[in-house]
């Protein structure tokens, strides 16, 4: 029987997976899920992030997120506040107990990628790199008609 070769995208499903795993094993120490994780890593500690910038950030929709701000606000680790200048903007800073959580992310997500660069040569990983900023583009400017 011949054997197949894994599709583009199992490959990518299963590695995100296993990091998801470890992430989610790592953060439960710390009662900190990866995508709290993630959120919290992309708020900025001193200026905060207008709450419309994160999903994009983390290639989310909106209406995802939206749940997980309001666990992070009931967990006291983020905090709304309008914009000073613009009243139509709303930006999320973090709590003190959120900088810390930022802290252990930080260190978990450094961790990981220190694991990695040492099995690893840079060489792959800048091709690895370069080829997934490539799918991203291509599913971004909608170049695959499925």
């Amino acid at each position: 029987m011949k054997k197949r070769k894994p599709t583009v995208c199992s490959n990518i499903k299963v590695a995100w997976h296993a990091i998801a795993r470890l992430y989610n094993e790592q953060g439960s120490k710390y009662g900190v899920t990866t995508s709290v994780g993630f959120v919290l890593l992309n708020i900025d500690k001193d200026q905060g992030v207008p709450a419309t910038k994160i999903a994009p950030m983390l290639g989310m929709e909106a209406h995802g997120l939206s749940r997980i701000l309001k666990n992070l606000e009931a967990d006291d680790l983020i905090y709304r506040k309008q914009d000073e200048t613009d009243k139509r903007l709303v930006k999320v800073y973090l709590t003190e107990k959120g900088k810390e959580a930022k802290e252990i992310a930080k260190n978990v997500v450094r961790k990981f990628n220190n694991a990695i660069r040492d099995e690893i040569p840079e060489s792959k990983l800048e091709v690895f790199n370069e080829v997934i900023e490539k799918i991203n583009t291509i599913i971004s400017e909608k170049k695959i008609y499925l």
